[in-house]
């Protein structure tokens, strides 16, 4: 049955009803709109708007008027789009505007298409959203327009978990308008009590107020109201105020109220029974560390992700036999039949909730399993806890050699649990492992780098080299030398191809368990050499990656930094033919740094002919860092960026004049 996608009616009961006169009598030019627009902002003369839940409808109500005196604004009014979900209708009351005094009713002059939405089934998405195209004619510049409208989502049996529960979260309006007057209002007809925080709300003086929670219960409604308003939140720097609304409970209840629907199906689920062939190739491994590394591959790369948005909403998981059997499941369904398998190996497993999107809010928002867009699989194996995503691809390695996932909340499908905060991790290996040689002789220089790349960046690595082309890297590593040389501090504006001559670059090995790719670069440069305008010559390599241009110039009142660096370790060594500086400052300059969230240390080796520096690098990741112990951390990267990320060794030019020159130099620094 195809259910009608959008309607032109009056509003529902609970919306309310406003007549044409109200309309005209709102939009009225008080000095606060003069001066915005004025100003040459675009403003808006009311907005109010409802959201309205039951236990069989969330609904949403907009009234606005505003005015199109930006061609871009026109542009945009003049051609919109609105996405329904499945069972969502566009209810149109309104489409009017005021010009020259008079209220003109544009429906007339509106043209509505309904499309598939664009995502329809791209990359195993299916999605039966549909998009709702509205064309209105002759929208003129410094017209106000007036648009009424509502969303109604009644549920179907598939909606089970939003009939059961609410969540809604509203966000304080974004600061380019300026408003005459703005009204949110919600409105609970559920049987349930409703509970709301207030969060990141400000005094006076812009100091975050301590959340409050009340509680609406059934026929109760909570209203926000300003009167000239814009809102004062510095949006590069604070969180916007919001309201959190949710069905009242707690964490424990929400996951013992989740644990049956999963339970029923590990109790009825025998590999043995609907996967014979999965079992004997299983009971084929005779190691166990390889058998983990087979059942998860299998799971990510066999398995196709389809990813249900309308049925991502409930949370009954398909059951293992069926997403065996379709070789196709999303992202619950995935995680289930993972765990299945790793029940049978004999390994600890669970299914987790989280959401990567909204991670650093969940600690901040009222207990709701709506809050939850993503399942993956914990496991528990020697000792050690990881998460696996079973809806990745083109991942390797056994368990401790894979890829780690970054984030911080999480929800264990079993009975009496609370909310989870996941631990702080350290790589037991370097990311990266970065070999650079360059010798140069007379005018000529060899380059070679040898780089071990393991897990996230290892499967980064093997994805970038499938999918791009030879010529493509070698310019992007020549790019990247051409800074770190300090070549387009001489040359800048050359052609690099030009610079590096004979460049090549090749995968030399690539270890599937240890999930280990090593990669070799080489190249030949003409003139080596950097050249300051003074004429003296420089051998330079500096890697800007190691410096964190993140911590340095993070700035933020109300997010904390979140830290999720690689590992890193770089051996550079830097030859020549010619007499160097040994004693220059920077070339022999170390460094260590002991810092709660990170360790750092640069160790030098200068001979006459040139120098080695050893960097290593290890952070404390995935963990958010108090902004009391940020500026400690700021300014320990700062000292990491103080020359000590790479190293510099400085030519002594032949010729008496030279070395009388150089030692005068010595002598007055």
């Amino acid at each position: 049955m195809q259910v009608e996608n959008y309607r032109i009616q009056k509003p529902e009961m609970w919306a309310g009803n406003i007549g044409d006169e109200e309309i005209k009598n709102r939009i009225k030019d008080s000095e606060f709109a003069k001066r915005q627009i004025d100003e040459g902002r675009d403003y808006c003369y009311f907005l109010d708007k409802k959201y309205y839940t039951s236990n069989t409808e969330n609904s949403e109500y907009v009234c606005m008027a505003y005015t199109l005196n930006e061609p871009g604004n026109l542009e945009r009014a003049s051609v919109s789009d609105v996405i329904v979900e499945e069972n969502e209708v566009y209810q149109i009351h309104r489409i009017s505007v005021l010009r020259d005094g008079v209220l003109i009713d544009k429906i007339p002059d509106t043209k509505i298409k309904v499309l598939d939405s664009e995502n329809q089934s791209s990359g195993g998405v299916l999605s039966s959203n549909k998009k709702i195209n509205i064309t209105i004619k002759d929208l003129r510049l410094y017209d106000v327009l007036i648009l009424e409208d509502s969303r109604i989502k009644e549920f179907t049996d598939r909606d089970f978990l939003r009939k059961e529960f609410s969540k809604y979260v509203w966000v304080s309006p974004d600061n380019y308008w300026a408003y005459g007057s703005f009204k949110f209002t919600f409105i609970n007809e559920r049987e349930q009590t409703i509970a709301y925080k207030k969060t990141f709300f400000r005094d006076e003086q812009g100091n975050v107020l301590e959340p409050e929670i009340n509680h609406l219960k059934k026929g109760d409604r909570f209203v926000i109201e300003e009167e000239n308003y814009i809102n004062p939140v510095d949006s590069g720097r604070e969180i916007f105020p919001y309201v959190d609304f949710a069905t009242e409970s707690n964490w424990k209840d929400l996951s013992n109220y989740i644990v049956p629907f999963y339970e029923e199906i590990f109790n009825k689920s025998s590999l043995q029974d609907f996967a014979p062939n999965l079992v004997e190739k299983l009971d084929a491994i005779a190691d166990q560390d390889e058998k983990l590394q087979f059942a998860i591959e299998y799971v990510q790369n066999h398995i196709y992700y389809v990813f249900n948005a309308d049925e991502m909403n409930g949370h009954k998981p398909q059951e293992p036999s069926v997403t065996y059997e379709n070789k196709q499941g999303d992202c619950k369904a995935k995680s289930v039949l993972l765990k299945v398998i790793l029940d049978y190996i004999g390994v600890d497993a669970s299914v987790v909730l989280v959401n990567f999107n909204t991670d650093y809010y969940i600690k901040y928002y009222l207990p709701s399993l709506l809050s939850f867009n993503h399942v993956v699989v914990k496991v528990n194996y020697k000792g050690e806890e990881y998460f696996i995503d079973a809806t990745i691809r083109d991942e390797f390695g056994l368990i401790e050699n894979r890829g780690f996932i970054y984030f911080m909340h999480y929800l264990e499908v079993k009975k009496d649990q609370e909310l989870q905060v996941r631990k702080s991790y350290k790589f037991p290996y370097f990311c990266i492992n970065e070999r650079v040689d360059l010798t140069a002789q007379g005018n000529t220089g060899k380059l070679t780098l040898s780089t071990t790349y393991k897990g996230n960046r290892a499967n980064a690595m093997r994805r970038y080299f499938k999918s791009t082309n030879k010529r493509e890297i070698i310019d992007s590593w020549n790019s990247f030398l051409f800074y770190a040389l300090n070549y387009s501090g001489d040359r800048n504006g050359t052609d690099v191809r030009n610079v590096f001559k004979d460049a090549a670059i090749d995968v030399v090995s690539d270890d599937k368990r240890l999930n280990e790719v090593k990669i070799q670069y080489t190249a030949t440069i003409e003139n080596p050499y950097f050249v300051d305008p003074q004429k003296n010559r420089f051998l330079m390599y500096f890697d800007r990656n190691v410096v964190k241009a993140s911590a340095r110039d993070f700035i933020h009142k109300d997010l904390p930094f979140w830290h999720n660096f690689d590992s890193e370790k770089y051996e550079i060594n830097l030859q020549t033919d010619q007499k160097i500086d040994v004693e220059e400052k920077y070339t022999v300059q170390e460094s260590t740094i002991s810092n709660p969230y990170f360790d750092y240390k640069s160790r030098k080796k200068v001979n006459k002919n040139g120098a080695s520096v050893y960097i290593e690098y290890n952070p404390l990741i995935n963990i958010e860092i108090p902004q009391s112990e940020f500026e400690k951390f700021r300014t320990d990267h700062h000292t990491v960026a103080d020359s000590n990320f790479g190293l510099g060794i400085d030519i002594i030019e032949p010729g008496l004049m030279n070395m009388l020159k150089f030692s005068f130099k010595k002598k007055f620094k």
